[in-house]
This record gives C-alpha cells, structure tokens and sequence, in this order.
C-alpha cells in the first residue's frame, strides 16, 4: 500500500479555481452575447450571481482538498453554483425562465464536471501506465 497521498490532493488547487471561474464567466459572456447584446452594460448584472453562488460551492465542498474530484467535490459546486446562481439572480430582479434554468445546469455540468471527468480520465491512465 503506497503512502502517497493522491495527485490531486498534493497539487495546487489554483487551476481547478480558475477553471470553475471560466466556466461560468463562459457561461455569462456566451448568454449575455446571445440575448442582451451589450457585453459590457450586462456583464456585472449577469455574472455575479453565478460567481458567488460557485464562490460558496467551493466553500461547502471543501474543494481545495481535492478539486478535481467528480463526486463529490465538482457535484456539490455545480449544484451550489447552478441553484444559488439562479435564485440570487431571481432575488435580484433578474427573471427565471425554465429554459434557462435547463440551460444553466446543462452547461456548467458539461464545463465544471466535463473538466473533471477529463482530469480523473488522464490520471487513470496515467496509474496503468506506471503500473505496467
């Protein structure tokens, strides 16, 4: 039995931060461009929902001590970020639409948890190539 903690846990959580944070800015500048037009006059509006409520999903999963987990780590945060970004932008007068709720969830789980899933992919093969 190796006494190595895994990769994730001895690296830098910095990259899975900034990561989270393109995907929902991604998120924000992709639906601002395809409804509102005016990048710069709805950029703040639009973005500090998300940003906060994925702030918090950080929080509640402890992400810094292994943010490139799936489950639970990227889960929660996409839970948090999607549920708590929409209802503080419901709270603020930003309007909810169902299609946007789906819209939402469908694109921060394909970003925040794809990247994940990419990250858990690489480091399996990268163990069966050093066990073999």
């Amino acid at each position: 039995m190796s006494s190595t903690a895994p990769a994730s846990r001895t690296s830098p959580f910095w990259p899975a931060l900034v990561a989270d944070a393109v995907a929902v800015l991604v998120f924000t500048v992709v639906g601002i461009s395809s409804h509102d037009g005016s990048l710069t006059s709805a950029f703040g509006r639009v973005v500090w929902p998300f940003a906060l409520a994925a702030a918090i999903g950080w929080v509640v999963a402890r992400a810094w001590r292994d943010p490139a987990r799936v489950w639970p780590t990227g889960v929660i945060i996409w839970a948090v970020t999607v549920l708590g970004g929409l209802a503080l932008r419901g709270l603020s007068g930003g309007g909810l639409a169902w299609s946007f709720a789906l819209v939402t969830a469908i694109f921060l789980a394909i970003t925040m948890l794809g990247w994940r899933g990419l990250v858990t992919g690489i480091r399996r093969g990268q163990a069966r190539a050093a066990a073999s």
